[in-house]
């Protein structure tokens, strides 16, 4: 009889299309899977995420249970961690699926080293990306600095494998091991309880996951490429929460959507460029370790962003007076989410109208989303800033009056969020400071007592921003 495996479990909170757990319960074996709470910080990104992983690990420790081998939380160094276990067990290979984030590799490489010492096996899967960062590579053998080409030679060079099946039963090892209590290691314990609201939006877990894919495929794909844009409707998969803990595979929902009949090529080529944009980051991370906290542009080092904190205070608060920005940083807040379309127009208006450095809001985004991404935030974080790879001039600064007009014609996402707004008149609902003394008092708004004033004047604003690029730029 073989020894036990055990199965390291990180952000790959489901049994679908798991390579690490298929190759570890492929020979009957007993299979150990364990979730360590690294002492490190290879956890949560932030307080929203820690709400999702605390439901997720519930969710899943059931599905374990289930299947006949109880999942082991343990807590610490995880080399120490494992150690123990494979002493405990008489285990003698470890698996696990390999992550991307700089803390990650470092993490998993000194484990692998030092267990290989051991004579343990260690071995690693993919199944996190739709690419492996490390092996594709421009014809000219370096990393990929831009998304068009990166796209374009992606869809014609590379094979996703199709997902594997779940395990339908896994031998447990005879005993029971000591497993650390999830209640016990409360994740999330923000007071007051900004998450109270999520669970009507988010269902965490393997299960929420599938739940979100069918419904996207099944009623919302359709209007994807002509709606996207749009915060007022249901017009996006939502899945990035649940691809950033690993509770449903890229690859998964890569063969879903492309296998859909009843997705137009149009909708399905525009969502699949959506879904690689996230590889492309995580691309960019892997080649640029630092990506969260130096620009990708060295010329920004000399950027004049200013230290206004009432300014930031009021940003993250959803009171900056620009109602587009306000309603997505509200939704942000008691959500913990936001539109893709209103990310970047919040995004543009701090880094752009307020002069406040990209990062602050790199770090806020990351401790507030819970589809919270160290690639994907950081590179959208640059993108927006005009100082990363492949990104937005600096001069493309959203005027966030036009850009409510355009994207929430009606006002409907706006007054959703922020209801002291919700009687204003769709021609003024975006720029309720433009609007006649008898408009403001009929839809009974007093600006900067029951909505505050405009923290600063947007065409001002875009001219010194301007200004101070040219600073740099020259």
């Amino acid at each position: 009889m073989a020894k036990p495996a055990i199965y390291w479990i990180r952000n790959d909170l489901r049994l679908s299309d798991n390579h690490a757990l298929a190759a570890a319960s492929a020979d009957g074996r007993a299979v150990v899977p364990v979730y360590i709470r690294e002492d490190n910080g290879n956890g949560p990104l932030g307080a929203a995420q820690a709400w999702w992983l605390e439901r997720s690990l519930e969710q899943l420790g059931g599905r374990y249970d289930r299947l006949g081998a109880p999942l082991v939380l343990r807590s610490g160094d995880p080399l120490k961690a494992l150690r123990k276990l494979i002493a405990e067990t008489g285990a003698d290979a470890v698996f696990w699926n390999r992550r991307y984030s700089t803390q990650g590799i470092r993490v998993d490489k000194a484990v692998k080293t030092e267990l290989g010492e051991d004579g343990i096996t260690v071995r690693s899967f993919s199944g996190q990306l739709l690419h492996e960062p490390a092996a594709f590579k421009t014809r000219a053998g370096g990393p990929y600095r831009v998304y068009t080409p990166f796209w374009k030679a992606f869809y014609v060079e590379q094979h996703v494998p199709d997902p594997v099946d779940p395990p339908e039963r896994l031998a447990g090892i005879s005993g029971k091991l000591e497993s650390e209590k999830l209640e016990d290691w409360k994740l999330y314990e923000a007071k007051p309880d900004w998450a109270a609201g999520f669970g009507k939006i988010w269902q965490p877990g393997e299960d929420g996951a599938r739940a979100r894919l069918d419904h996207f495929i099944d009623e919302v794909v359709e209007n994807y490429a002509s709606q996207r844009d749009r915060p007022d409707r249901q017009a996006t998969s939502m899945l990035s929460p649940h691809l950033a803990l690993g509770e449903i595979s890229p690859a998964t929902v890569w063969h879903r959507v492309s296998a859909a009949k009843s997705i137009s090529d149009e909708n399905r080529k525009k969502f699949l460029q959506e879904l690689v944009w996230r590889d492309f980051c995580h691309h960019l991370l892997f080649h640029a370790p630092d990506l969260a906290e130096k620009n990708w542009n060295a010329r920004f080092d000399d950027f004049a962003w200013k230290d206004d904190e009432a300014a930031f205070a009021a940003w993250t608060r959803g009171e900056t007076g620009y109602p587009i920005v306000d309603a997505g940083m509200r939704q942000l807040w008691r959500e913990g989410t936001m539109h893709n379309r209103v990310r970047m127009i919040a995004a543009s208006f701090l880094i752009k109208d307020l002069m406040i450095d990209w990062r602050r809001g790199e770090k806020w985004f990351r401790d507030t989303l819970v589809d919270a991404d160290p690639a994907s935030n950081a590179a959208n974080w640059q993108w927006v800033a005009g100082s990363g790879a492949d990104a937005a001039p600096f001069f493309r600064i959203f005027n966030p009056v036009l850009q409510g007009e355009k994207f929430d014609p009606a006002g409907d996402y706006v007054r959703a969020y922020v209801p002291e707004l919700k009687d204003m008149p769709k021609k003024h609902i975006h720029a309720p400071f433009d609007a006649a003394d008898d408009v403001l008092r009929e839809a009974g708004v007093t600006l900067g007592r029951t909505y505050p004033k405009p923290l600063v004047d947007h065409k001002a604003a875009r001219r010194r921003a301007l200004s101070a690029f040219a600073a740099i730029k020259n």
